[in-house]
């Protein structure tokens, strides 16, 4: 399809008197999708252009989070789209594990079962019902938002050809001695009963109780102190620093461990802070991560003390107390025994909590399954290392290289039901056989899967490829991979971001899932502050695009967004953005209503008036400035450079000046209504890909072409006028002092002013006009009295104010603010003419005290003018 398609569904016609957009974006957006315009074509020869969404998990809804980041996608896609790229942004939704396996098992508690009455089977096909029922809420809300996604491609992450991807590249990994299985320290929920990863694991300060507690006797006597006295009871060593003098004595002794009928040997690490508390440590290598690592290092035994769901398995007089009340029982007896040296309650200390059911994470030892990520981590930083990826704003590189370059072998699997089954069978006599997507898994008596499922990062960290069609060599993953962009927030990139890369490289022969990782913030409230629903500053966004429409939406978050900076919104700013909405849609019909085409060339520069010109250099210059900012991911300043330029220039300005010309007719009129026209036509697709529906509209009336989606973005014609913005800037300046001069004599800009105009050897004698025009100045009839005289730009604008102003109280006003600058220009001069402050003062302090002397002789002038200009008493 081409943009010169005319068609009958989009003729020039009068546009209602006021825009409404539920009458609008609803159906415009289900015509661009029934037409295709969204769906890329593999077989194309245009050049590719591909963003694979951020998957949003099945349970979702549309927060302002995503609203930000679809938004910039969206404009992103759309721009490139009109450029001429073959523009795929692919859409879909994670199986969200832990998320999803919540919310049925919360359907089954209130129906009084849970899912082991239903067993694996028949529990997972009930999640399945619940995703088809329920799930995939968010995709209906992003078409409210506008998002030109492919819905031809949308995929899901456990649907045939994810799975399939998941299991090829397991396989893949586990042969070539990546992945491996082996008992760590895990994050472990003990209501979801599974291991979590570190981004599923959320922090808040706690109330809690640290205790110090006497270990030993006599001479063998240490203190340490703990907000976790239960895990004592799982204690196999002490540690302290191996320079410390303290303990130097002690240093391979045993120690009593109280309440217990152990001894735990005192080891020295480095780990230590030998100035931190009493520079003792309790080592609980089964319970803590920290103390695994110690224990690794000096062979520690690893002693489990809870149970998955957090209950006490050792130790007859705590055994079966859930580990708060074991916490509280323990302490009990150290006190009775004279152990309790310390206690200070309440400890606020941070504390991790499960994301889903804020349940507190308990650090245990498990056997797990694991991805060796050394050499895969590494390939991910050389990626961005050797520019193949780049990260923008390049300020976020040293975040990306301290997490890659310092990662951790990554446990991906998860004790839970629904998600990708790990695809490992286990023998009667000991055998590992791990199965890919097209072998037999092996039968017969004795040979069982394994029950843990994948982490569910593990299946979107293949999303860039796996999306495409991968393992297959598929048309679009041969057209559409690597992908140009990943626009994502800047608090994943430790996870998703580094996983896609890591698995892409991989899988994709060291090529990388994406050109330019392009980091956001956060959306935050109006001062700044995190949203939450405890802080009760949450905001839905499809409560304002009911209440103002979609694009106000969209164009506030643009405008709000610096790259990797949060970006704070409320709700007075949307509303100020469908005000903007709405200026578009009325100087659209203002122009439609006098003329403005696009038919026909547009006139020769010698027929244009110098208002044409200054606005089609303007206009040039704008296309160059929006150009430059999207290529930088500056959403904020395009944003801001193109409200700027319809409002100021376009609508305040061009319209206005042009006025006298299209009331006069004529030639002129029709030149004008030409240059007009063209403005807006490139405005209106320099606006399109942030507020695609109220263009939309406005574009298609007036051009009676198909859609804008499908448009030509703009290119600057290198048209520039420097010589008619100089003139257009006379005018600016004198309608801007006027219109000061007037606030400050309290009046309205619209009152009608009579006024004798002295323009004469000015670029400003051609405009006068326009000039009355827009400032509402009369003629100077017969009864004209000249009571204030406004030299400015050359020119003198001689204004009859009897009867509008009181003159006594305006010339005691200008006389308090002539004394007001004159003391200021005394106090400015008297520093100036000081050679010891001179001497003294540094450089940037005299050039502002400077510029304080010539601000006040300027304000002197300046009001010794308008004194001079009100008439006599």
């Amino acid at each position: 399809m081409t943009e010169n398609t005319q068609t009958p569904s989009s003729p020039h016609s009068e546009l209602p008197t006021a825009y409404t957009p539920a009458d609008v974006e609803g159906k415009l957006y289900e015509r661009w999708v029934e037409r295709g315009y969204f769906t890329a074509d593999p077989a194309s020869e245009k050049p590719p252009y591909t963003i694979v969404i951020p998957p949003p998990n099945v349970t979702g809804s549309l927060h302002l989070g995503h609203a930000f980041q679809h938004t910039l996608m969206d404009a992103l896609t759309r721009r490139k789209r009109m450029q001429g790229y073959e523009s795929l942004w692919l859409p879909g939704m994670d199986h969200a594990g832990i998320a999803t396996q919540n919310k049925v098992e919360q359907q089954l508690a209130e129906e009084g079962k849970s899912r082991h009455d239903l067993g694996r089977e028949a529990f997972v096909e009930r999640v399945w019902q619940w995703k088809e029922e329920y799930g995939g809420k968010i995709l209906g809300q992003m078409r409210r938002l506008g998002d030109g996604v492919d819905w031809s491609r949308e995929r899901f992450t456990m649907d045939e050809g994810l799975s399939k991807a998941v299991q090829t590249i397991f396989k893949k990994l586990y042969e070539d001695g990546l992945i491996y299985r082996a008992e760590r320290i895990i994050n472990w929920c003990p209501r979801c009963l599974t291991a979590i990863s570190d981004i599923e694991v959320e922090y808040q300060e706690d109330a809690g109780e640290l205790v110090s507690i006497q270990y030993g006797e006599g001479e063998d006597t240490l203190v340490v102190a703990t907000t976790r006295a239960e895990t004592m009871l799982g204690d196999t060593a002490i540690a302290v620093h191996p320079d410390d003098e303290r303990y130097k004595h002690l240093v391979g002794k045993l120690i009593k461990l109280p309440l217990t009928d152990r001894s735990i040997p005192v080891v020295a690490d480095t780990h230590v802070d030998p100035e931190f508390g009493t520079g003792c440590v309790k080592v609980t290598p089964a319970h803590d991560p920290n103390d695994f690592a110690i224990g690794q290092r000096h062979n520690l035994p690893n002693m489990t003390i809870m149970d998955e769901r957090g209950v006490i398995t050792v130790h007859g007089p705590f055994l079966g107390l859930d580990r708060y009340e074991a916490r509280s029982a323990v302490v009990g007896a150290l006190r009775e025994q004279g152990r309790i040296v310390a206690e200070k309650r309440p400890y606020l200390h941070s504390v991790g909590h499960c994301s889903r059911c804020s349940t507190t994470v308990e650090p245990r030892l498990s056997l797990q399954w694991w991805v060796k990520v050394e050499t895969l981590a590494k390939n991910a930083g050389d990626a961005v290392r050797d520019g193949r990826v780049s990260i923008h704003p390049v300020e976020m590189e040293k975040r990306y290289f301290d997490w890659v370059d310092n990662l951790n072998d990554w446990c991906i699997s998860r004790q839970l039901w629904w998600g990708h089954r790990i695809p490992i069978w286990y023998g009667p006599a000991g055998e590992v056989v791990c199965v890919g997507p097209d072998d037999e898994a092996p039968t017969g008596e004795g040979w069982t899967q394994d029950t843990d499922v994948l982490d569910t990062w593990f299946s979107s960290g293949l999303w860039p490829f796996s999306t495409l069609g991968w393992p297959e060599k598929t048309p679009d993953l041969e057209k559409f991979y690597s992908t140009d962009v990943l626009l994502t927030g800047h608090d994943i990139i430790f996870f998703w971001v580094a996983r896609m890369m890591m698995f892409g490289l991989y899988a994709m022969d060291g090529q990388a899932p994406f050109k330019t990782i392009a980091l956001t913030g956060l959306v935050r409230d109006e001062r700044g502050k995190k949203m939450s629903k405890s802080a009760g500053n949450v905001v839905d966004p499809l409560d304002w695009m009911d209440k103002y429409g979609s694009d106000a939406v969209r164009f506030t978050l643009a405008k709000g967004a610096n790259p990797g900076t949060d970006v704070p919104i409320g709700e007075d700013w949307v509303q100020a953005s469908s005000k903007f909405a709405n200026k578009i849609w009325n100087a659209t019909r203002f122009a439609l209503m006098n003329g403005a085409t696009i038919e026909g060339e547009l006139p020769p520069v010698e027929q244009l008036s110098a208002t044409d010109r200054w606005i089609l250099s303007r206009l040039n210059k704008t296309i160059a400035q929006v150009d430059a900012y999207y290529e930088d991911f500056q959403f904020s300043k395009l944003s801001e450079a193109l409200y700027h330029f319809a409002w100021d220039e376009v609508f305040d300005w061009y319209v206005e000046l042009s006025k006298t010309t299209f009331f006069a007719g004529g030639e002129q009129a029709k030149v004008s209504a030409r240059v007009l026209g063209e403005v807006l036509d490139v405005m209106l697709r320099l606006l399109h890909p942030v507020v695609p529906f109220v263009t939309e509209t406005l574009w298609t009336t007036l051009t009676g072409r198909e859609s804008l989606v499908i448009a030509d973005w703009p290119k600057d014609s290198g048209f520039r006028d420097d010589a008619a913005e100089a003139e257009i800037g006379s005018i600016q300046t004198l309608t801007k002092e006027v219109r000061r001069f007037r606030k400050e004599q309290g009046l309205d800009d619209k009152q009608k002013v009579p006024a004798r105009l002295d323009l004469t050897g000015t670029v400003l004698a051609a405009h006068e006009a326009a000039i009355r025009q827009v400032l509402r100045l009369q003629p100077e009839g017969e009864s004209f009295s000249a009571t204030a005289t406004l030299p400015v730009a050359g020119a003198t604008v001689a204004l009859d104010l009897s009867g509008t102003i009181d003159v006594d109280a305006e010339r005691k006003r200008l006389t308090k603010d002539l004394g007001a600058a004159e003391k200021e220009k005394q106090q400015a001069e008297a520093k100036l003419g000081n050679e010891a402050f001179l001497a003294k003062a540094p450089d940037n302090v005299v050039d502002k005290i400077k510029g304080r002397l010539a601000k006040a002789e300027a304000d002197i002038a300046r009001i010794q003018a308008q004194l001079a200009a009100l008439p006599a008493a």
